[in-house]
Order: structure tokens, then sequence, then C-alpha cells
């Protein structure tokens, strides 16, 4: 039985800000952010009735999240760039909501993560989700969800202590 549309919002509404947290940190971009959220949830309305019950909805959503970056990734690496207009930075009006959270050389530390390390920290960090739910989130096995984290959380520490030093 599908959910009715008063349902699913009251089952979505409480993760959306997880959910924008979590595709900020993945596309990096405050407005791509808000359309990946939008796709999300207009796929995770079209597909509500296959929701299995017994699953985190965060989690759920999150995979549903995720795919939709990746689609967007792969949309991006086939459309040419307009001459010009490849690497140069547009003004965006308005503050990013994310902004005081952090700091762009966090960013810069978090970029420098392996992806695959950095897409499990920012699922259970960002995201918010259990390391259960990040591990059924990308199909892996939750042992390999906490090495990724812990590693990823280790290699963080080192290049923070290593700009302590500069």
């Amino acid at each position: 039985m599908a959910l009715s549309r008063a349902d699913f919002h009251g089952m979505v509404s409480g993760h959306a800000p997880a959910l924008y947290r979590l595709a900020y940190r993945m596309v990096g971009d405050s407005h791509d952010a808000e359309d990946v959220v939008q796709e999300t949830l207009r796929s995770a309305w079209r597909s509500r009735d296959r929701f299995d019950c017994g699953r985190s909805q965060r989690a759920w959503l999150a995979s549903i999240l995720r795919r939709r970056v990746i689609d967007g990734w792969r949309r991006k690496a086939r459309t040419p760039y307009p001459a010009g207009e490849h690497g140069i930075e547009v003004p965006v009006d308005g503050v990013d909501p994310l902004a005081s959270e952090l700091t762009d050389e966090m960013q810069h530390a978090l970029d420098s993560l392996p992806h695959d390390l950095r897409e499990s920290l920012l699922l259970v960090v960002v995201g918010e989700l259990t390391h259960q739910e990040a591990a059924d989130t990308l199909g892996i096995p939750l042992g390999t969800v906490l090495s990724r984290v812990s590693r990823a959380r280790g290699r963080l520490r080192k290049y923070y202590l290593a700009e302590a030093k500069r």
C-alpha cells in the first residue's frame, strides 16, 4: 500500500536537513545540493510503495541521494563545457547555511581523502547514519565502513597535525 502525500511528507521532513548537509558535502555547492535533495525526494515519492518498513528511513533516503549525486556526476562528465566557462566561479547571492560549520581548510582536508573514505565518513558524520545504515547504503560490509571511517579520521588527524606544524 502506497503512502499518502501527508504520510510521506511526515516521514521525510525530519530528514531533509541531514540530506541537505550530506548533499552539500558531496557536491560542494548549495544550489546543486538543493537540486539533489529535490531529486531525491521526488525519487523517494515515486518509489514510496517499495520502501521496506524494516529499513531506516534515513538510510533509504541517503541511498537514493547517493545515486542522484552519482547520476549528476555522470551527466557532468558527459556534458562538454562551453569555451571559457570551465573553472570560473560564479558569485552566489545569500549566505550558505554551512559556511560557519566547515572552513575552507576542512573542505580541503576532506577533498584530500580518497573517495571511498570520504564517502563513508560523510554518510556517518554529516549524513548522521549509523555505521550499519552507511554499510547498507553503500552495499558493503559493516566492517568495511568501520575501517574506512576510522582510516578517514586518522588521515584527517594527520592532516591537521601537519598543518599545525606549518
